[in-house]
């Protein structure tokens, strides 16, 4: 009988959001409307710079040409180079009015000591393609004066290189794991306080209405109460496994297509390399239900104790705070995600789900720890659903003011 009762409830909560029109547009709309316009903007931009894209170089150093177009060719221009001549600029100019050329390119002494060149265009460039031979220039011309000073201009411009050595074993400290761990965080905390915050909501929206009477004469009330956290939970896996299909999706296809279209954003490839892997999914995903069930319980006991929409607003205040706390440790936990105060704040199990995620993602936890914050939050589940279950059983039915803290204190110990 509970099985079928809690399924029922799970079910509607289910069914009712996910043909809604805000959860469809949402979930399939969002992505789509994101790869819109990051997508076709830089396409019809690329497409109409296309002529823009041949180049010619006037170099009156007599240097630095076989040096700068390797890069220019690898920023997407089709070059070639024109002898300096009294009426070269003059012919150059025609040669753009009549679309033969998109641009030419100028290089002089003032190249040589300081980098700078004189581009001519009939439109203005965009500042990522001034930008692309700008830097396109300036290596060049770097790597002459180096290479004429007897200095590796390989190894310099490429950055150095620095030999690391630790005494002990800690986190690999990559850009691209700080990018993981503070967007997988952002995206944490998003998701578990909408949803949440959607079970308060749910239960108000049946208290209010005084439809939970009926349901309650059908059912027990903690029977309701996890058929609406299962329900609600359910919704937000299923939007996240759309969500997560498009980002597939747009990485795998669109990426391509867009560094193809402009050759000057080849750096975004690595994007591609540093992607989770299935174990990372499975761990957030797994903060995601716990942290879900933790809050989830207690905004459905903020639900049962409100009457109106105003009063939860303020009583859901205390609640909320432990969701806005970690993200308040973002920074110190990213910088030292070994720390004391960063693995501190991952043991706590209403901080754990987002706390511990920036550590697992940066490789900062231990295996013992992640299986450690498991536990707590899984010991935090029963505790939270034993004492909000005992606030829903009484709230539900109540109506007038809010309890006050030693009342809801009594409902626990009486129900």
């Amino acid at each position: 009988m509970m099985g079928h009762n809690v399924w029922a409830v799970i079910r509607r909560e289910y069914l009712q959001r996910v043909r809604s029109k805000w959860f469809i547009i949402a979930t399939v709309a969002g992505p789509i409307l994101m790869a819109a316009l990051m997508f076709v903007p830089v396409y019809f931009a690329a497409q109409g710079e296309r002529g823009e894209r041949v180049l010619a170089v006037v170099d009156q150093t007599d240097v630095l040409y076989e040096r700068l177009a390797p890069r220019l060719e690898a920023a997407g221009y089709d070059v070639s180079q024109e002898a300096y001549s009294e009426n070269v600029f003059a012919a150059l100019t025609q040669r753009i009015e009549d679309g033969e050329i998109g641009v030419f390119l100028v290089l002089d002494e003032g190249t040589m000591s300081a980098g700078q060149a004189r581009l001519v265009a009939k439109q203005r460039p965009s500042s990522l393609r001034s930008l692309s031979i700008r830097q396109a220039v300036v290596a060049s011309a770097l790597e002459q004066q180096l290479e004429s000073a007897g200095v590796d201009a390989v190894s310099m411009l490429q950055g150095g290189a620095l030999e690391v050595e630790v005494l002990s074993a800690g986190p690999r400290d990559r850009p691209a794991q700080l990018g993981v761990s503070f967007i997988g965080a952002m995206f944490l905390y998003m998701v578990i306080l909408l949803y949440s915050v959607s079970v308060m909501r749910a239960t108000l929206e049946e208290k209010t209405t005084r439809v939970v009477e009926v349901i309650v004469s059908a059912m027990k009330p903690w029977h309701l109460m996890l058929g609406k956290i299962l329900g609600v939970g359910a919704v937000g896996l299923t939007q996240m496994a759309v969500w997560a299909a498009s980002a597939v999706v747009l990485v795998s296809a669109g990426l391509p297509a867009l560094i193809a279209s402009r050759p000057e954003l080849a750096q975004l490839s690595e994007l591609q390399a540093v992607l989770p892997g299935v174990k990372l999914v499975l761990l957030f995903l797994g903060f995601f239900v716990f942290g879900f069930f933790m809050f989830s319980g207690l905004y459905a006991a903020v639900g049962a104790m409100c009457s109106t929409d105003e009063e939860a607003q303020q009583a859901q205040f205390p609640v909320t705070m432990f969701v806005i706390v970690p993200m308040m440790f973002l920074t110190p936990v990213l910088n030292d995600p070994s720390g004391s105060l960063a693995v501190g704040l991952s043991l706590f199990p209403l901080f754990t789900p987002i706390i511990m995620w920036i550590r697992v993602a940066s490789e900062a936890a231990p295996l013992w720890q992640i299986g450690l914050s498991f536990l707590l939050m899984g010991l935090t589940i029963v505790a939270i659903a034993w004492v909000a279950g005992r606030i829903y059983k009484v709230g539900i039915l109540m109506a007038g003011k809010r309890p006050t803290l030693p009342e809801l204190l009594r409902w626990v110990r009486e129900a």
